[in-house]
Parts: C-alpha cells; sequence; structure tokens
C-alpha cells in the first residue's frame, strides 16, 4: 500500500536549518507530483510546497517562500525540504503526500515534528 516515511525533523533555534526526507513506496513515484504539508499544534494541516513530476516546477505557500526549498530524487523515491532561516511559526509536524488538496488525502504517515524555539 502507499507508505510515506518522514524524517529530519527535531528542535532547532530560530534562525537555524533543517533537512526533512520522505521516503514514499506502494507507488510510481515518478509519476507523481509531491508534496510538503504541515501541521502547527491547535490549527488545520496546511500546504507547504510541491515539486511536480518535472523537478523544475516548484511551488511554495507564502510563508515559507524564499525560506524552503523542495526538491525530489526519483531514483530513490524519496522528496526532501531544505528549510532555512526558521522561524517561531514554522513550529509543526511535517509531512510529505501526493500533491494534493488536503481533504482529498484520507492516509498519511506519521510526520516528523520541527520545533523552532530559542
Amino acid at each position: 500500500q502507499v507508505q510515506f516515511v518522514e524524517s529530519g525533523g527535531g528542535l532547532v533555534q530560530p534562525g537555524g536549518s533543517l533537512r526533512l526526507s520522505c521516503a514514499a513506496s506502494g507507488f510510481s513515484f515518478s509519476s507523481y507530483a509531491m508534496s510538503w504539508y504541515r501541521q502547527a499544534p491547535g490549527k488545520e494541516r496546511e500546504w507547504v510546497a510541491t515539486v511536480a513530476i518535472f523537478t523544475s516546477i516548484k511551488n511554495y505557500a507564502d510563508s515559507v517562500k524564499g525560506r524552503f526549498t523542495i526538491s525530489r530524487d526519483n531514483a530513490k523515491n524519496t522528496v526532501y525540504l531544505q528549510m532555512n532561516s526558521l522561524k517561531d511559526e514554522d513550529t509543526a509536524v511535517y509531512y510529505c503526500n501526493q500533491a494534493k488538496m488536503v481533504a482529498q488525502i484520507d492516509s498519511w504517515g506519521q510526520g516528523t515534528p520541527v520545533t523552532v524555539s530559542s
């Protein structure tokens, strides 16, 4: 079945960086656009970034544009999220999935928690 295993989260100070990874399995990875999403405490899950099948096409939420970079390695069935200049408001559990509206997704991985705090 479709599975996502996210990793790379942790505690980081404001202004710091983290690189998240997501290993996908159970579907033809190279045939799908992939996205990162996040859910902050007490808030709804939101879309963060998408990388298309052709990796030159990437889109970002305004809140992370210029600070986060999404990428993918089709040979490894893995999608990455490089997060720089982290802010307190980036604190959330981060998830990856096929690129869809949040409400259309019925299966998620365990996510990887990111805490930005001094």
